[in-house]
């Protein structure tokens, strides 16, 4: 299975950034939202961002997101 997460952006270097959830930063490729910028929620997987998203969907899927992993063990 597959999963993307949402992720803020909060540096941009032409197509490179980093990308923050929960304190965690991952360098992250914006090839394929190149207008992506400084502060837009976008999902990541495998270190591409895929799509934005606005900042409330982003926080409703964390949410979820938490209550699957506390519910799952």
């Amino acid at each position: 299975m597959c999963l993307g997460i949402p992720m803020k952006v909060i540096q941009k270097h032409g197509n490179e950034g980093i990308a923050e959830i929960s304190d965690n930063r991952i360098e992250v490729r914006l090839d394929l939202l190149p207008d992506a910028k400084v502060g837009d929620y976008v999902i990541v997987h495998a270190g591409f961002a895929i799509q934005k998203l606005d900042e409330n969907e982003a926080e409703e899927t964390l949410k979820l997101l938490r209550e699957i992993a506390e519910h799952s063990y």
